[in-house]
């Protein structure tokens, strides 16, 4: 670093460094205050001293501690300039230039111990501090000795060149001391403790707004972490139990429509309609419906998961109609069964009217409960004769239609190895019994013999080691039938409008075709005035118990459309077959009831010598359809109309939610693998029997009964 002033001592011989010689180079003097001694008043800058002297340190009168102080006479120290050294001009810093500054807050002997910032824009109009000078600054030394600053930057603390002017942030000296005694700020009151002392009431609208806000802030706190999350549990417990292991449904509560699983209930059931009390005091859940709200829905095989329409003659019954799926659709929300007459026969297997049969044959099937269906009958009015409209069930081991399959099935519901399962209910010798060998009440053209049938084939005689649907060879099977309803002109003399029977079919026989209907618990009839037995009892073909039940007028197609209700509700107990019955309702009212006791053995002297028929336990198919036929009554054009239509609002069926048991191959009573194992006879109409080498013959051989001499 140089020397702020020049030196008396002679030049040291042989230094050099700079450009310039020594002897030519002569330190300029500074036109502002050194770096030692910045702001050095004029009259206090003496000459230079030696450089020991120099190095010597003094305190005067006006000596003042704080090294910032302008007026101090503290001796700045020197030292010799550097030989051969580049000269820069330098300036004081800020705080230098502030404390000695004429602008300052201070006055004359103040001293300034602090240097503040204030922005110049914030400078009051009366009060404006002025900018500083420019200054002339000296140029700095560059030296060997390491002691001088150097930069070319004029925001660095000693920049070369000149500051013009300042903007921004302006430095100014403050002392303390000056303020120390000046009375308090406004605002100062606050922090005393004296302050409101003196005050009667603390109570202010400021306070309440206060007040206000922190417990509405409370309050949204509450409601956002308590309430709603108590409120969103309360909405949507329902949902959440419905979710709650229910392996179709996500967290969401959405449920996939997988055509694997079809859903058996339809989506459209009201939910009241999904429970019941049932006609004997049990609760019953839901277990399938079909609303068919949807329109224009087809029934051709594969077409819907539940229900196949017929492709068929219906022989067994001599039909004058073919079954045509196009028969039968939806609209306007009900199921639409049409029968039309046909021009030209040829193009319907030569017979002159064309209608349709649905049935859910091997796709869905109940065993005990209670099934309704919601319909209207065909017809101008309710003297209309001629239709056969049907809603019944049936046996899932015969499929309705193909003949092979009911031989030897239909209508047995017999789990009893005795004369029962024998042909035509007889011995084999044929001496017996003489019940069977001949019945008043049967038929000229079956000769007044009880049964025409050819045996129960899958009995529980059944031989070891021959075909049976299972479980055991010793468990007889069949194919029960109960009908819902079958519709017909009122036959009694004078009687007018329409009955419907209502009827379970059974085999073997009883002598006669009897049952027992003396005790209420066998048979009851709730209201003798719409409802009465019905004397047809049977045929050499089937024994039939049921009633015929008044119809309304306004629910035939001519005579209004209305809907009306029609069902059945029945048990079976494998376990104790003796709670085993059937109860009828026709327009949503009990009509008559079946108990298991009217089916019970014919043993005695004059009887068949059968067991105790049973309340059908197989899993039950459903069958709707509108046919016509001379076996079932007198069929009279005039009174009919066509295209005559049958519609069903809706199929449901109920079980006792302590017993749900759906399904065509139930555990208990199986039939898929001997489906399965014979399809010649349920896939191919137009076999006639199991047995046999004809043509309309399925060939399957015919299972040995044990009970019969020699057969096993």
């Amino acid at each position: 670093m140089s020397t702020p002033w020049p030196s008396d001592s002679p030049p040291e011989q042989g230094r050099s460094g700079a450009s310039t010689p020594e002897d030519l180079a002569q330190p300029r003097t500074p036109l502002t205050s050194t770096f030692e001694s910045p702001l050095l008043s004029p009259d206090s800058r003496d000459p230079p001293t030696p450089r020991a002297q120099a190095r010597s340190s003094s305190t005067g009168a006006n000596f003042v501690s704080s090294p910032l102080n302008p007026n101090s006479a503290y001796s700045a120290r020197s030292r010799p300039a550097s030989r051969g050294s580049t000269y820069f001009n330098r300036i004081a810093s800020e705080e230098s230039q502030a404390l000695a500054s004429p602008y300052g807050s201070l006055g004359g002997g103040q001293r300034g111990s602090m240097v503040l910032y204030r922005l110049a824009s914030d400078d009051n109009a009366s009060e404006h501090l002025a900018p500083p000078k420019a200054l002339q600054n000296r140029d700095s030394v560059i030296s060997s000795s390491g002691d001088s600053v150097f930069s070319l930057s004029s925001d660095s603390k000693y920049p070369s060149g000149f500051v013009v002017g300042q903007r921004g942030f302006v430095p100014y000296a403050y002392d303390p001391e000056v303020d120390k005694d000046a009375p308090d700020d406004d605002d100062d009151f606050l922090h005393t403790p004296e302050y409101g002392h003196d005050r009667r009431s603390y109570w202010s609208t400021r306070g309440f707004l206060n007040i206000g806000v922190l417990v509405i802030l409370v309050a949204a706190i509450l409601t956002l972490f308590l309430c709603y999350p108590l409120l969103d549990f309360i909405r949507n417990e329902p949902r959440n139990a419905a979710i709650t292991a229910n392996v179709r449904i996500n967290g969401t509560g959405q449920a996939p429509a997988l055509f694997a699983l079809p859903d058996p209930i339809d989506s459209d059931t009201p939910e009241p309609a999904k429970t019941r009390t049932g006609f004997d005091g049990e609760q019953y859940v839901l277990v399938f419906s079909d609303e068919f709200n949807k329109d224009n829905r087809t029934f051709y095989p594969g077409d819907d998961p539940f229900w196949e329409a017929a492709d068929l003659w219906y022989g067994s019954t001599a039909d004058l109609e073919w079954y045509d799926p196009k028969q039968v659709t939806t609209k306007g929300g009900a199921l639409q069964i049409t029968m039309e007459q046909v021009t030209d026969t040829s193009y319907n297997h030569n017979l002159s009217y064309v209608s349709g049969m649905l049935q859910s044959w091997n796709k869905f099937c109940f065993t005990s409960g209670y099934i309704e269906v919601s319909m209207t009958l065909p017809g101008p009015d309710s003297n209309t004769q001629g239709y056969w409209p049907g809603a019944w069930t049936m046996g899932n081991l015969g499929r309705p239609g193909y003949r092979a399959t009911t031989d030897g099935t239909w209508p047995y519901s017999y789990d009893a190895c005795d004369v029962g399962t024998f042909p035509n209910q007889t011995l084999a010798d044929g001496s017996g019994p003489a019940a069977a060998l001949h019945s008043d009440q049967s038929r000229d053209k079956y000769n007044n013999e009880l049964s025409w049938l050819p045996g129960q084939r899958v009995s529980a005689c059944t031989c070891p080691n021959e075909e049976h649907p299972g479980p055991s060879n010793n468990i007889g099977r069949g194919v029960p039938e109960i009908d819902i309803l079958e519709a017909e002109k009122n036959k009694t003399t004078g009687g007018v409008g329409q009955v419907v029977s209502q009827s379970a079919q059974f085999a073997p026989f009883t002598h006669d075709y009897d049952y027992v209907n003396d005790t209420a618990d066998a048979w009851t009839i709730y209201d003798s005035s719409r409802t009465r037995p019905n004397s047809y009892r049977g045929s050499a073909i089937q024994q039939a118990v049921s009633a015929l039940t008044n119809l309304p007028d306004d629910m035939f197609q001519g005579s209004g459309a209305n809907f009306k209700t029609l069902g059945f509700e029945y048990w079976a107990n494998p376990k104790n077959r003796d709670e085993g019955f059937i109860t009828w309702q026709t327009d949503g009212q009990p009509s008559v009831r079946l108990g298991a006791s009217a089916m019970g053995p014919d043993t005695g002297a004059d009887g068949s010598q059968v067991s105790q028929r049973l309340i059908p336990e197989e899993p039950m198919s459903i069958i709707l359809n509108l046919g016509l036929s001379n076996n079932w009554q007198t069929i009279l054009p005039e009174t009919m109309i066509f295209p005559a239509v049958m519609q069903i609002d809706y199929v449901r069926v109920y079980q006792r939610a302590s017993s749900v048991n759906v399904g065509c191959d139930p555990v208990d009573y199986p039939t898929a693998d001997y489906i399965n194992k014979h399809p010649t006879a349920y896939q191919n109409v137009n076999m006639t029997f199991w047995s046999g080498s004809g043509p309309d013959s399925a060939g399957y051989p015919w299972p040995k009964n044990s009970a019969l001499a020699g057969s096993c």
